[in-house]
């Protein structure tokens, strides 16, 4: 949808914000819980700006045994149509005052995003909870979303970077897992025969108060938020509380792994494993630490050798990703040319067996230290970095005060931690590679 020129003028405001002294997030965040639901509210000085996160556990690994897909089918029917409007009544209002408001759905979470000026603060609270609590499902229009999700699913198939995430999941990850995803072509068969009746009784199960949050972020006055939610989502009863999965177990995929895609003119690969790590274990912030100077911009290890010194690559890096909800892992991701893949596969063998043997340096910890903080408060200078930091503060069980407790925790770690966690979560010669496209020994 288009924006608004007002709304375009207030959201310049966030450019120039800046990382600016400010009180403890937690003593300026009011968090209340309101018709069950768990409702932060952050004011900042930005003007006229208000930005909405939220989510509930409604999520792909919740589906049920006959059709995986149709949590992802219930995101997408969300603003196709209510009980009291269409959907192009719904985009009509949004859009008359430049508001958005969106759906995603992951293997464990429904999340919600939305961004509008602080006098239609009402609108939107009132939308969010319509297409909430009283969506149509349409027939015609869960076609139209088939049709759609069909389509995105064939051009996905044909990209190096999907195909290559998918085989990682699939390796990493024991079936049952919420990082694991299914395959696509008994994806696109769920989506196909998924019914009406199908949606309705999942969002019945699902959908609810009992682990719903709502944060707001930016010119909003917490006491006209609560009126609002109050005003909007009384009386609405059910949901579930967020899973606690079983952590991953090994799997015996293989370790090398190729899937072929011709006519490519890159090479995905991901290198890397399981952690059996949620973010809130004790050594996961130190791995993360540790992980970003062995691979993160262009001042991590893997930057700084495999592309600069020997341009092997345009873009390589290593994260620790998907510990929020459940247990995650640990990758190397890059993208080599075809006929520089085994070059640019050794190249990032030496600097791993180099990192995860000797470690990091006291000066590279220092560096990293400071860059971590440093990045960190500066995400939080924008209402989306803030919101998007309550929320994932919230999911990983710290409550509002992990904004603040964070840089002190990284200001306290040690370079000794860093290595021990390296040394003790990440196992060479457990990784799984994949390489996805036209990868050479199979092309001939």
């Amino acid at each position: 949808m288009k924006t608004s020129f007002r709304l375009l003028l207030a959201v310049l405001v966030l450019a120039t914000a800046g990382a600016t002294a400010r009180a403890a997030v937690a003593d300026n965040a009011v968090r209340t819980s309101i018709a069950g639901i768990d409702v932060i509210a952050y004011p900042t000085g930005v003007k006229n700006v208000v930005t909405f996160r939220g989510s509930l556990p409604a999520g792909d690994s919740l589906a049920p045994e006959h059709n995986i897909a149709v949590p992802t089918l219930v995101g997408a029917m969300l603003d196709q149509g209510t009980l009291k409007q269409d959907k192009f009544a719904l985009a009509q209002k949004l859009e008359s005052v430049g508001a958005t408001l969106s759906f995603s759905v992951d293997g464990t979470m429904l999340t919600i995003s939305g961004k509008c000026l602080a006098q239609d603060m009402p609108l939107v609270i009132s939308l969010l909870a319509e297409q909430l609590r009283e969506p149509a499902f349409p027939a015609s229009e869960l076609e139209k979303v088939k049709k759609q999700l069909a389509g995105d699913f064939q051009r996905a198939l044909e990209s190096t970077d999907y195909r290559a995430n998918l085989a990682f999941s699939q390796a990493v990850y024991p079936i049952g897992h919420p990082n694991r995803d299914a395959p696509t072509e008994e994806f696109l068969a769920a989506v196909q025969s998924a019914t009406v009746d199908d949606l309705r009784a999942f969002h019945r199960t699902y959908y609810g108060p009992a682990a719903f949050t709502l944060i707001a972020v930016g010119d909003v006055d917490p006491t006209a938020l609560q009126a609002e939610v109050t005003k909007a989502f009384s009386g609405w009863t059910g949901g579930k509380p967020t899973p606690a999965p079983a952590r991953a177990r090994p799997t015996d995929a293989a370790k090398d792994q190729v899937v072929f895609i011709a006519d490519k003119t890159n090479v995905s690969m991901i290198w890397g494993q399981a952690t059996g790590l949620k973010y809130n274990d004790p050594d996961t912030l130190a791995l993360r630490v540790g992980t970003n100077i062995f691979g993160s911009g262009f001042t991590g290890r893997l930057m700084a050798n495999v592309r600069d010194r020997e341009g092997l690559t345009y873009g390589i890096y290593s994260a620790v990703l998907n510990d929020t909800h459940t247990d995650g892992d640990w990758r190397i991701v890059a993208n080599f040319s075809p006929e520089l893949l085994e070059q640019g596969i050794a190249s990032t063998q030496r600097q791993l067996t180099e990192w995860s043997t000797k470690g990091v340096s006291p000066e590279e910890f220092a560096r990293e230290q400071s860059n971590y903080i440093g990045t960190y408060k500066v995400t939080l200078a924008t209402t989306t970095g803030m919101a998007n930091a309550l929320l994932a503060s919230v999911q990983r069980g710290y409550g509002v005060s992990w904004p603040d407790e964070l840089p002190k925790r990284v200001a306290a770690m040690t370079v000794n931690e860093v290595n021990s966690a390296i040394k003790k979560h990440v196992r060479p010669e457990s990784l799984v590679l994949i390489k996805s496209g036209t990868v050479p020994e199979r092309a001939k």
